[in-house]
């Protein structure tokens, strides 16, 4: 029975009301985040469950007049709505119900790497990116860069970026893997296609509260920024390496002129890093099962093909073609992918979860 399901979610939505408004929950910042952050994640729920048994309440009530013989008539109109909206909403609320990412509302550090293929790598990190920018402004979403190394030729080795706003995290978790590129190149004198890759990283961002690091973990160098000549090349000391000598983590930043700033870019990216280690070792623990159905799956697993000759764009995990490459690079108009993917994983859990 949905009502009995249901109820779990109405009563600790509850608990968790009374507890925020306790005095021993106001005093610890934490775990007033913590369950503040629940509350909020469950909130569409208790208002579709509020909505479903008011449905259902009308549908009784309807019911019963349906052998009066003057409202009969009226009940019978009533119940005609009344019933394929009881439908729906049972619809919603299965994938309301199926289990959520914590950080599905955050914003998001986006790594990109060039792997494979050189100067043509470095060429699509670029290109990808801007695809990223206009796939961001078409959500609202803010771009920030936190971190740049050029390409020899141009384009980025490694481009690290923040992206703010709602539900970020939620899209661009599914771009995480390893994107083949198959095109040629414009210093390719006899038409050959090169096939190249690069590697997106895409991690959550993370409050101080949520990750302490013990100071004496780290090893913070500085230096004088790198640059291609010029009135930009820094002439002090102001780039920043940081290695966080328990896991080997090693962030530079090098992008702005002050120290303090490129220190504080570099910290929050080290935060990131090592918030998504522990998402990371903890997927493990639970198992394949659990990465299938979050749709990250091996980071390292080849996710996207894109292939410019045929305008072609294939996602492996779902078999997904499209013929659409430079409208979806030049628009940013990547929900065409997600969106699929998405409905995939909500139908796989919805098999696990019995529905």
């Amino acid at each position: 029975m949905l009502k009995t399901k249901l109820q779990p979610f109405l009563d600790r939505y509850n608990e968790i009301n009374d507890l925020l408004c306790s005095s021993e929950v106001m005093s610890d910042i934490k775990k007033m985040t913590e369950l503040s952050k629940e509350q909020s994640s469950i909130t569409p729920i208790k208002e579709k469950a509020e909505e479903y048994l008011e449905v259902c309440q009308d549908i009784e009530d309807n019911r019963e007049m349906l052998e009066d013989k003057e409202l009969g008539e009226l009940a019978k109109e009533e119940l005609k709505e009344l019933e394929p909206r009881k439908l729906e909403i049972e619809e919603e609320i299965k994938v309301l119900m199926l289990p959520t990412d914590p950080n599905d509302s955050r914003n998001i550090y986006v790594e990109m790497r060039a792997g494979t293929g050189g100067d043509e790598a470095a060429l699509f990190v670029g290109d990808l990116f801007k695809a990223y920018v206009r796939y961001a402004e078409n959500n609202g979403w803010k771009v920030e860069i936190m971190s740049s190394s050029e390409g020899t030729v141009d384009g980025y080795k490694e481009m690290i970026a923040l992206i703010k706003g709602e539900g970020a995290y939620s899209r661009f978790k599914h771009e995480g893997g390893t994107h083949r590129v198959q095109r040629v190149p414009a210093t390719e004198s006899q038409g050959r296609v090169h096939t190249s890759a690069i590697t997106v990283a895409v991690m959550p961002e993370v409050d101080d509260v949520e990750i302490e690091i013990d100071p004496n973990d780290l090893k913070i160098d500085v230096m004088r920024s790198s640059g291609c000549g010029g009135q930009s090349v820094n002439t002090t000391d102001s780039a920043v390496r940081i290695t966080h000598l328990p896991s080997g983590i090693v962030v530079t930043n090098q992008d702005q002129k002050s120290q303090h700033k490129n220190k504080d870019k570099a910290m929050k990216v080290l935060k990131a890093r090592l918030y998504d280690l522990e998402m990371q070792k903890q997927q493990d623990a639970e198992g394949a099962d659990r990465k299938s159905q979050v749709g990250s799956g091996d980071r390292s697993g080849r996710i996207r093909t894109y292939n410019y000759p045929q305008n072609r764009i294939s996602d492996h995990r779902i078999n997904l073609t499209l013929y659409r490459l430079d409208a979806i690079m030049e628009g940013g108009l990547f929900d065409e992918i997600i969106d699929p993917l998405i409905t995939h994983y909500q139908s796989e859990m919805m098999k696990e979860a019995g529905f």
